[in-house]
């Protein structure tokens, strides 16, 4: 939370060096607008799906991290998710009451919550996550052969580049567990 404080800083001094007559690049209006429209209907096919469930996107991208990442830390879903830790619990008690996720202890330190996603959990992940799927494939066959790797390249790019490593990372341990290649 403090990195997208501190981010969030430094863009207001941008902004208030821009206002004492430093010259800023004019926006990049349609790029901008093309991933507020593409994000709107990328989460907008699940959202069916959650809404009849009573579930909202924080339920999704919980569901999605546990799923991709078996026996992960509560600790390392709020780094990845920065949100809080109430909003965290809020959303872990509703997955985990209605039987979507279980929290075991960790192996050798008992006061360790180490999630995981149950049978039906899994189910649900995964038919979202093909939901999701099938609207990447379909843009990506627009874009032709290479257009896996560019968009793969554009939005690693759009990671901080402080993060970019960690993230990679974290993506390519979860690729390696589940026996996909990249």
């Amino acid at each position: 939370m403090a990195d997208v404080i501190e981010s969030a800083r430094n863009d207001a001094k941008s902004l208030v060096g821009a206002e004492r007559g430093a010259v800023a690049p004019e926006p990049v209006w349609d790029i901008i607008e093309l991933l507020f429209f593409a994000y709107r209907d990328f989460v907008g096919d699940p959202d069916h799906v959650l809404e009849a469930l009573r579930f909202g996107r924080a339920h999704h991208r919980v569901l999605h991290f546990i799923n991709r990442n078996p026996g992960m830390k509560v600790a390392e879903l709020l780094d990845i998710l920065r949100i809080t830790k109430q909003s965290l619990g809020r959303v872990l008690k509703q997955l985990v009451d209605q039987g979507y996720v279980e929290q075991r202890e960790g192996p050798q330190d008992r006061r360790q919550r180490l999630l995981y996603v149950t049978g039906k959990g899994e189910a649900l992940a995964m038919r979202l996550a093909r939901l999701q799927t099938s609207r990447i494939m379909r843009a990506l066959d627009e874009l032709g052969p290479a257009g896996h790797d560019t968009a793969h390249r554009f939005l690693a790019a759009m990671i901080d580049p402080k993060e970019r490593e960690r993230v990679l990372s974290l993506i390519g341990e979860a690729d390696r567990a589940r026996g996909v290649s990249a």
